[in-house]
């Protein structure tokens, strides 16, 4: 079996703990408007510098094999990200398989997005989730990433409910995410998921805009700011008084 891999990063630090090899899945449901990986959206490209490379299950795991030395010392390990990882399923719960057994830290980073069928096949086999939960309101999800989030949500409820070990991550995008009413929502949801309790708040910032350009593809939110450092750390404030453990960055 292969599997389509965008992009290979290594020495990663935000995507779980540790020194991490961070590889990036190839395709993704969602189209959000501050996606940092436009390249990883489509099932496949290569165009414009961007390269997608096919690998089995034996290439993979060699290639992460080469980081245990740093995993090891810093209690890392691999995280499979994207794109949405979970749209390649049997490649990822093969990977998960093949790096459980070596013994191998794993994390998935994932939108939430997939046939529940799918995510309770491999919600076992992951020692961490990165649950990135974007916006409550589904009009304004549909708006803003393409999709409905009603899927997402009822994954989301899983994790809960079989107790994985998930952090929340929430970006903060000015005036899309960070809004009054969708801090409110995201904290009354998960108020009521107790199991779900740890939360990384992402700064936005308008990096990834030279890839669209690159891809020739519009950048809808061109001439955004990167958030009020303010205004980030008041929301931090406003999760922790609810109760939630909760960090800048992640």
């Amino acid at each position: 079996m292969t599997g389509f891999i965008s992009n290979i990063q290594r020495f990663t630090i935000h995507d779980g703990p540790g020194i991490r090899l961070t590889v990036f899945f190839q395709g993704c449901p969602l189209s959000c408007w501050w996606c940092h990986n436009p390249e990883c959206i489509p099932d496949f490209i290569n165009s414009n510098g961007f390269t997608v490379k096919e690998f089995n299950e034996k290439q993979l795991l060699g290639e992460i094999r080469k980081e245990l030395l740093f995993m090891d010392e810093s209690g890392g390990g691999v995280t499979f990200s994207g794109g949405e990882p979970l749209k390649q399923p049997d490649f990822l719960k093969n990977m998960l398989i093949a790096c459980r057994e070596e013994e191998i830290h794993t994390v998935v980073d994932t939108s939430g997005l997939a046939a529940q069928k799918i995510f309770d096949s491999l919600m076992d086999f992951p020692d961490l989730f990165l649950f990135d939960l974007k916006i409550i309101e589904d009009i304004l999800h549909r708006k803003y990433t393409g999709v409905s989030n009603r899927l997402i949500l009822k994954n989301l409820e899983t994790l809960n409910n079989h107790n994985k070990n998930v952090i929340i991550r929430v970006p903060l995008v000015p005036g899309i995410t960070d809004t009054d009413e969708n801090i409110s929502n995201i904290i009354h949801l998960l108020s009521g998921l107790p199991n779900l309790r740890k939360i990384n708040l992402l700064p936005y910032h308008a990096m990834a805009e030279s890839k669209y350009i690159r891809l020739n593809i519009p950048y809808k939110l061109s001439g955004i700011k990167t958030t009020d450092e303010v205004r980030d750390n008041k929301i931090k404030e406003i999760f922790l008084r609810a109760g939630f453990d909760t960090s800048l960055g992640g």
